[in-house]
């Protein structure tokens, strides 16, 4: 389901749809997928050629972002 340019992170449970609504924005960037909303974890699924400027955009945002090497 997840393949090498998944992006995955943490956020406060209450930022998911947030995070969600700004991806959705940059549209063909990446597709943002809830795996466990009560801990705020979510997956970014991108391409090769996107995953590094969808890591610079989550890194901006003005919320606290842990990015994640694997699913926990």
């Amino acid at each position: 389901m997840f393949d090498a340019h998944t992006v995955f992170l943490r956020v406060d449970p209450r930022d998911v749809n947030y995070v969600n609504r700004i991806m959705e924005g940059y549209e063909y960037l990446g597709v943002v997928t809830t795996v466990d909303k009560a801990r705020g974890i979510l997956a970014v699924r991108a391409t090769a050629d996107t995953a590094a400027e969808a890591r610079t955009i989550l890194a901006n945002l003005p919320v606290a972002i842990e990015f994640l090497a694997k699913l926990e």
